[in-house]
């Protein structure tokens, strides 16, 4: 079994990369399903670990989960397939969109071939103040 390394990027609506990430993925073919499945367990698992996330991730635990400064108040584990569910949310409502090889992605069940060189940016847009 041939397994296949991506790198995903975030990024703002102007362009600017926070963050980059690498997945891997036991096949060519996968859906943008697959692809925001894998991207979510990964960051569940590292937030699980260290118990903090990334001002950029797609894993936001709830308010109540943590305290003011942003520490859990206890060792809680998140949930990754409630995460997943909210991503999948997010994607539809277009919280977020996701561009692969510089098109874009149009629903969870839109098939991508990756290869080593696949380009995958995802992008959050920032609300515009009074917008």
């Amino acid at each position: 079994m041939q397994i296949t390394k991506i790198q995903i990027k975030d990024e703002n609506g102007f362009g600017q990369v926070y963050q980059e990430l690498e997945l891997s993925f036991d096949r060519i073919q996968i859906t943008v399903k697959d692809l925001i499945v894998e991207r979510v367990y990964q960051e569940v698992v590292q937030y699980n670990e260290k118990q903090q996330s990334s001002r950029h991730s797609l894993v936001k635990p709830k308010t109540l989960e943590t305290t003011l400064n942003g520490s859990p108040k206890k060792k809680h584990q998140v949930d990754p397939e409630k995460q997943i569910e909210i991503a999948f949310n997010a994607f539809e409502s277009n919280g977020f969109f996701i561009l692969i090889d510089d098109m874009q992605a149009e629903s969870l069940d839109q098939t991508i071939k990756i290869t080593a060189n696949t380009s995958i940016s995802f992008i959050k847009l920032t609300q515009l103040v009074g917008g």
